[in-house]
């Protein structure tokens, strides 16, 4: 018998499939396996795109996930996904195929350590401290007499009640001019500055209350926005912000020129009662006098001491005795012009009257 070598097994069939084959199933057994997960770590590589799609990359100490957040749950976001800001992500992993790389795609985001909202006003205010917005130097003082206030509230509210009350009573003759709009919920950020800008371009406004009554810091968070900041600093006229209770501070309350602790207190603030305004006239008329007393002193201590300076010790008789000169010149003068008027006068008479006794009538 030939020695053939060893007996060879039958080959067995082998299953060859392609890359997107095995991608894609990859893809079904991690979408299958895996429903909604929550994930915790930092955010790195946060990139905001034009189509406004939020990427990101979360990782610890040991491992990385790349992150993908789309426009619709990026607009629902109530903070601004930064780098080195410790989160947990709220989403289902997938596989994006032309890369073959899994990826968490994320529907919420919640900051760790503080609550989205008080990050993203955290955010917000240092965004317009270092716009300037905030700085003291650009607040307006309010008018002392406004003809027209504009107020920017809810007509449902009992803000709207409580100021109009109040300037009723201290001003009855005041005009107001509402400007409605929604102040809570989505889209009323942009309702309110839309608001604003309507009534200060109104003809003789003069300053512009906005705000409204109390509320959970969800209700209030239109207050809390960018919009309304940047329509409050770009008024014409000064603007109270009177949003909620004295305990509830607001972005708007620290870009306005005025802050009010709330709706009531706005409207005793843009209008003064008859003894506030007698007590106003009473200071500036003491600061007036106090001024005008203050010159005169001033005026009398410099003239003493231009009096007592050596080269100047006899000015003032200098000055008698110059007037005097100018008195006899001008005495002279007169008489100098008087004397030949005079003589020429005569003459004339005398001429006159030789004339008349010649005329044959007359003799």
């Amino acid at each position: 018998m030939p020695f053939d070598g060893p007996e060879r097994a039958a080959p067995t069939r082998r299953l060859v499939v392609t890359v997107t084959a095995l991608t894609a199933r990859i893809r079904t057994l991690l979408e299958s396996n895996h429903g909604e997960v929550w994930v915790e770590g930092e955010l790195a590589n946060c990139r905001l795109w034009k189509t406004g799609h939020l990427y990101f990359t979360l990782r610890d100490d040991r491992a990385q996930l790349k992150g993908v957040m789309y426009r619709s749950a990026v607009r629902h976001q109530r903070f601004t996904p930064e780098d080195g800001l410790r989160v947990v992500a709220r989403g289902r992993i997938s596989v994006y195929e032309p890369k073959g790389e899994y990826q968490l795609v994320c529907e919420h985001l919640q900051p760790q350590g503080q609550g989205a909202l008080q990050l993203a006003f955290e955010q917000l205010k240092r965004t317009l401290e270092e716009e300037g917005l905030l700085d003291a130097a650009r607040k307006r003082t309010l008018p002392v007499l406004p003809r027209r206030i504009g107020v920017v509230t809810s007509l449902d509210g009992a803000a709207i009640r409580d100021i109009l009350h109040v300037l009723t009573r201290r001003h009855p003759t005041v005009q107001v001019l509402i400007s409605a709009t929604r102040v809570q919920g989505e889209g009323a950020a942009g309702a309110i500055a839309r608001a604003l800008d309507r009534v200060a371009d109104e003809a003789g406004v003069d300053v512009v209350i906005v705000g409204r009554g109390g509320g959970s810091l969800e209700d209030l968070w239109a207050f809390n926005e960018a919009e309304v900041a940047r329509a409050i600093a770009g008024c014409r006229v000064p603007v109270i912000s009177a949003v909620g209770h004295e305990t509830d501070v607001t972005i708007s309350d620290l870009v306005a020129d005025v802050r009010a602790p709330t709706p009531s207190a706005a409207a005793e603030l843009v209008v003064a009662g008859r003894d506030e305004l007698r007590d106003r006239v009473d200071r500036f008329l003491a600061r007036l006098r106090a001024g005008l007393g203050d010159r005169l002193r001033h005026g009398r201590a410099a003239l003493q001491q231009l009096d007592r300076r050596p080269g100047l010790a006899g000015w003032r008789a200098w000055l008698a005795g110059r007037g005097r000169h100018a008195a006899e010149l001008t005495h002279a003068l007169r008489a100098s012009v008087r004397t030949p008027v005079g003589r020429d006068g005569r003459r004339l008479q005398n001429a006159r009257l030789a004339l008349e006794a010649r005329e044959p009538g007359r003799r």
